[in-house]
């Protein structure tokens, strides 16, 4: 059912528009478009609102002629295509190649087709699951939103429970909901911060339909902007 169509049913419920002419269906139209673009402009807003997105970033600004390396049209695969498909990508390199900006900008994209996201570096995740006063819902939530982006993975060692519960989350959206991760780590190092039977079950459900991006090095874009 569109937006148009919800409001249409809504509308029959709250007044007799069964007898309306087909005049005044044709000046109803344009209103109803009207409240069904303010409606998606609102819910929108609460998916940025609701994302954990602290700047929000574009595809559209993104430097590509900057880092050859890294491969656009890959990226772009990724940013096509319907979001409710279930599909992983993980983007591995040096500390300022552009990882975090390239997950924003597909977190961004997600949120304008109107699809629920949350982005959360992986430091951040593991601090909100220690301190949550109900960790069920906590788990639930990144376990099941449409779109979680998890940056900087591999920049804090967590202790067995933390890595059973980064497992438990990626493990469960597995060909259900799509996931992306950004990291400086290569996947045969993973095993440095998790368990190696940990860091081995991670990276399978991640290949599951996933696409694993490396730029072993290239330039920064903190040192083009000094």
């Amino acid at each position: 059912m569109t937006p148009i169509q919800k409001i249409w049913e809504e509308l029959k419920f709250s007044s007799d528009c069964n007898n309306l002419t087909d005049e005044q269906i044709k000046i109803l139209l344009p209103v109803l478009k009207e409240e069904s673009s303010a409606r998606e402009i609102k819910r929108i807003k609460s998916l940025m609102q609701r994302s954990g997105i602290k700047r929000f970033k574009r595809l559209e600004d993104f430097d590509w002629k900057f880092n050859p390396q890294i491969p656009r049209n890959d990226i772009m695969a990724f940013n096509g295509g319907s979001w409710n498909d279930a599909k992983n990508l993980v983007l591995i390199g040096p500390s300022g190649i552009g990882k975090t900006h390239l997950a924003t900008g597909l977190c961004y994209n997600a949120i304008q087709s109107g699809i629920p996201t949350a982005f959360i570096t992986c430091s951040d995740l593991i601090e909100k699951l220690k301190r949550s006063s109900s960790k069920y819902t906590m788990l639930q939530y990144y376990s099941t939103v449409k779109l979680l982006c998890i940056d900087e993975l591999g920049y804090v060692f967590p202790s067995q429970e933390q890595s059973n519960d980064l497992f438990q989350i990626i493990s469960k959206r597995s060909e259900l909901v799509s996931t992306i991760v950004t990291t400086n780590l290569v996947p045969a190092n993973w095993g440095k911060i998790f368990e190696a039977s940990t860091a081995t079950a991670i990276l399978d459900r991640l290949s599951l339909n996933g696409k694993f991006i490396c730029v072993t090095d290239g330039d920064t874009y903190r040192r083009k902007k000094h």
